[in-house]
């Protein structure tokens, strides 16, 4: 488990927010979270209140990372940058995920160490972690001023044989009747662009190979976008399919076979290709050493497909 009960002695009266930065190592934000999560127990009973005085016997819910194997591709003083495979979070959800990227981030840069930013579950590729806070602040806020650019990789159904910039904007949806997790297109969202490049087609499996440049950052936009013009990724669980089998899906309930007629792949079919960026005076241009392209071979053929009507 990521999260462990880590056992102290505290033999003087402090604070349980200062007890919490010297000891654990976190910020005061972050030990106020802590508290306010019931993660601080002192002799016996759930502390809730970060300027609350403690002493005694304390234990406190760490996230204690544990190796999965996976390994930095890419390392500079301030950050390194991992292949993450699909399938693996970048965050755990709860205290009770097994593993996710952050262990293997933690465990290769130290406590301080965090990803820059996410990526979804089933999308693989290139994934940003920064070494220390310092360097942390200052990569999120390139990734805030789109100092950084980003391409994608994905498998699209149908045919696209032009390039085509999809500039609709988007804004979560806010209709409990439906999915929560949706973005919907919507004129009073926020500003969404996206570039699309097709690289190839493959007749056999009725699906086109495209390069994804996100001109913004919204949740979901590429997916979204593409569903929005047509083409929707194969796999994709949520836009393109159903509301019902996505329902499905997000309750876990859905079979394999019927993911992969309804989806027409095992997994989202979007991979993080490539990042650059400049910084402190160095540019960078990294790129995903996964052979993506060669995950068509995953993608059900037509025939074997739920044939999905226009529903956007």
């Amino acid at each position: 488990m990521a999260f462990k009960d880590v056992a102290y002695r505290l033999d003087e009266p402090m604070p349980a927010f200062l007890f919490l930065m010297r000891n654990v190592g976190v910020t005061q934000g972050q030990a106020q979270k802590i508290v306010a999560m019931r993660r601080l127990i002192v002799n016996g009973e759930v502390c809730r209140h970060s300027g609350a005085k403690i002493c005694g016997d304390i234990v406190v819910q760490e996230f204690v990372p544990e190796s999965g194997g996976l390994k930095p591709t890419f390392t500079a003083p301030d950050f390194g940058v991992f292949d993450k495979p699909s399938g693996l979070l970048v965050h755990p959800k709860t205290h009770r995920t097994p593993y996710s990227l952050l262990d293997d981030i933690r465990h290769v840069y130290g406590r301080e160490a965090n990803n820059i930013h996410r990526i979804d579950m089933e999308t693989s590729g290139l994934l940003l972690a920064g070494r220390s806070r310092e360097a942390e602040r200052r990569l999120k806020m390139m990734f805030e001023s789109r100092g950084v650019k980003k391409s994608y990789l994905a498998w699209v159904r149908g045919r696209l044989d032009a390039p085509l910039r999809v500039d609709v904007p988007l804004r979560r949806n806010d209709d409990f009747s439906t999915i929560k997790l949706k973005m919907v297109v919507d004129p009073a969202g926020k500003p969404s662009v996206t570039d699309v490049l097709p690289l190839r087609y493959e007749e056999a499996i009725d699906a086109t190979l495209v390069r994804a440049f996100p001109l913004t950052g919204r949740q979901h936009q590429i997916r979204l976008h593409l569903f929005h013009v047509k083409h929707p990724i194969l796999g994709d669980p949520i836009y393109g399919v159903p509301t019902e089998v996505a329902i499905a899906y997000l309750d876990r309930v859905l079979s394999v076979e019927d993911r992969l007629r309804y989806m027409g792949a095992p997994r989202l079919m979007l991979h993080a290709e490539g990042l650059d960026f400049e910084y402190e005076g160095v540019r960078y241009a990294l790129r995903s050493g996964i052979d993506f392209a060669a995950e068509k071979e995953s993608i059900v053929p037509p025939d074997g497909r739920v044939t999905l009507p226009d529903s956007r």
